[in-house]
């Protein structure tokens, strides 16, 4: 079992490459005691993509599996838990056959596969693990005995080939980097990309908002970062094709203008919803007064103020009250944002912008440009 927010990117992540190839089950509980497998895969006889696509995921996903992703290498206690977990499931299964008057045949049982950042020389000693490169699996993958069912991957003995690439990505350190700047390099055209990069950069959104970061959340973020920066760009790059596909549509500068505006909001949707889970009704009702704003300085606010920034700025009259804490600190850092800087001009429009009433403030802010609000309230 790991840990939020790894826990949480690591099932969606695998449960994104391993769809197309069959049924899919996240957070699955098994008897007796109420326990959860991470993700329990149950291959299609007939999937929409080749398995071959995924390389070793693929080829561990060609029979019925049990996955439990790790961000921290698992100590003998974890891998017994996890193994506890495999055999409940087990057990259900057949009790399930039973009743329906059917037998499952041991090979149909699902294997755990034990995903780990690394695995040290007593752990895979104590459960006997061991490589099997006679039936092409490979280094870094070790078979326990045959009758117990699972495997542990030790993702940094894997070889850094584009068979591996989808496990390396949940490895950590090099690894990982190694990985994700693979990742990045892939065209455009890759089927997998988009949707691994959303994935990869709404893990990384998801650590930096934490209140405290851990030495470990930084290098995250960090190797992350390459991730972040290729999603953002085909973001933006997605909003804009999208507005001149529909300004062509249209065919009149009408059209086109709608088909502008129309794309530019599907951006902010995107980005909205990756950074905080979820559009909900305040967020969207938010979107049409950013719209106002220039494209680079919109895309600096989306991707550094915080949900409640962007309501107080952006959201209903119900938010305005909150600007009254702490008001000059949210306006210098609502402006140093949208304009990428916070030089001596600026500053020196505070005071006066600090006597508004809130409803004016807020409007000013919105939609006037920097030139405008140093030539009214600047000394």
């Amino acid at each position: 079992m790991t840990r939020q927010p790894h826990d949480q990117f690591a099932k969606q992540y695998l449960a994104e490459l391993l769809t197309p190839l069959g049924q899919v089950e996240t957070s699955r509980d098994v008897a007796s005691e109420v326990r959860q497998v991470d993700l329990w895969f149950v291959p299609n006889p007939t999937p929409s993509v080749e398995p071959q696509n995924l390389g070793l995921l693929g080829q561990i996903a060609a029979t019925a599996c049990v996955l439990e992703p790790f961000r921290n290498a698992p100590n003998s206690v974890e891998v017994r838990n996890c193994l506890l977990k495999l055999y409940s499931l087990h057990g259900e299964l057949l009790r399930k056959a039973r009743r329906e008057q059917n037998t499952i045949p041991e090979a149909e049982l699902p294997r755990l596969w034990i995903l780990s950042p690394s695995c040290s020389t007593r752990l895979l000693e104590g459960f006997a693990g061991k490589l099997n490169l006679s039936e092409n699996w490979g280094e870094g993958v070790y078979f326990l005995p045959e009758f117990y069912k699972a495997a542990l991957v030790a993702i940094n003995q894997l070889p850094a080939t584009a068979e591996t690439l989808w496990l390396r990505l949940l490895g950590r350190g090099a690894t990982q980097q190694q990985a994700i700047n693979e990742l990045v390099a892939l065209s455009d055209e890759n089927p997998l990309q988009s949707n691994i990069l959303e994935l990869l950069a709404n893990w990384r959104l998801n650590v930096e908002v934490r209140e405290t970061l851990t030495d470990e959340d930084r290098e995250l973020i960090m190797n992350l970062s390459p991730v972040y920066l290729r999603w953002r760009e085909q973001t933006l790059q997605e909003g804009r094709q999208e507005g001149r596909q529909e300004g062509r549509q249209e065919g009149r500068q009408e059209g086109r203008q709608e088909g502008r505006q129309e794309g530019q909001r599907q951006m902010v949707e995107n980005i909205l919803s990756v950074r905080f889970g979820e559009l909900d009704e305040e967020l969207a009702e938010a979107i049409a007064p950013m719209l106002q704003l220039p494209p680079p300085e919109l895309t600096r606010l989306l991707f550094n103020l915080s949900r409640e920034e962007l309501l107080v700025w952006f959201g209903n009259v119900s938010w305005r009250d909150r600007l009254q804490e702490d008001k000059q600190q949210k306006v210098e850092h609502f402006l140093s944002v949208r304009f990428g800087e916070f030089d001596e001009r600026i500053t020196s429009a505070i005071p006066l912008l600090l006597q508004l009433p809130i409803a004016e403030l807020i409007h000013l802010l919105q939609s006037l440009s920097r030139e405008e609000l140093l030539a009214r309230f600047a000394e």
